[in-house]
């Protein structure tokens, strides 16, 4: 099945051309701008379709990595905004995982484990779960570990609902939710939200250091 990537009416006309790894942010309308051709591919498990339409539910949310005050469990940031991690952790939730509640506990169990970027001393369930090296301890110990590479066999172990980290420039550590779209690549489509939630054919676009999937299966 041949389908056209969604637009939705929030998302801005900053836009940025797919699959290129020396991609530099663009200005254009929406008129202007032709969305790829993507093959949708069926998702038979129930657990990663819900975690897939979490995240593209996200497409055209503003990027606001802010720290917030938020409830405890289920907190969550305003809707329409949030950052890489939100659309990460939105999509599990819908999934029936609260990844707040989920690295809150394991932190308090294993504190050492993770990492002292911050300097904190104990844990802080407002923003813990919205770190990204938090999640790569979390889900080395309880996910399953899958291959960095996207070519030949290992191609294969991409699977929509996988949840893929980066290394971007400057040492910036990126997440996103592996979709159900094949894009003109022939490599999975990525929804994340570095500037803006969008879904896009990024699975190349920076160095990859994480390929998990939660819950194992």
């Amino acid at each position: 099945m041949v389908a056209t990537l969604k637009w939705s009416p929030r998302e801005s006309v900053r836009r940025v051309v797919p699959f290129n790894r020396a991609t530099r942010v663009v200005e254009t309308s929406f008129d202007s701008w032709v969305e790829p051709q993507v093959r949708r591919v069926p998702i038979s498990d129930p657990v990663r379709r819900k975690i897939v339409a979490a995240a593209r539910a996200q497409e055209g949310d503003a990027y606001d990595a802010s720290y917030q005050k938020i409830s405890y469990p289920n907190g969550d940031v305003p809707a329409g905004g949030g950052a890489c991690t939100d659309v990460v952790i939105r999509s599990l939730r819908a999934a029936g995982y609260d990844l707040q509640k989920l690295i809150h506990q394991d932190m308090k169990r294993d504190f050492r484990r993770y990492p002292d970027h911050w300097k904190l001393g104990r844990t802080d369930p407002n923003i813990d779960h919205r770190r990204v090296p938090n999640h790569m301890v979390f889900f080395r110990k309880h996910g399953q570990s899958l291959p960095l590479r996207t070519t030949g066999a290992a191609l294969k172990t991409w699977l929509p609902g996988d949840i893929v980290y980066w290394k971007m420039e400057g040492a910036k550590w990126h997440t996103g939710v592996v979709s159900d779209g094949i894009g003109p690549s022939g490599k999975p489509l990525v929804i994340h939200n570095a500037w803006q939630c969008v879904e896009q054919d990024y699975l190349d676009n920076w160095p990859i250091i994480g390929h998990f999937r939660f819950p194992k299966r």
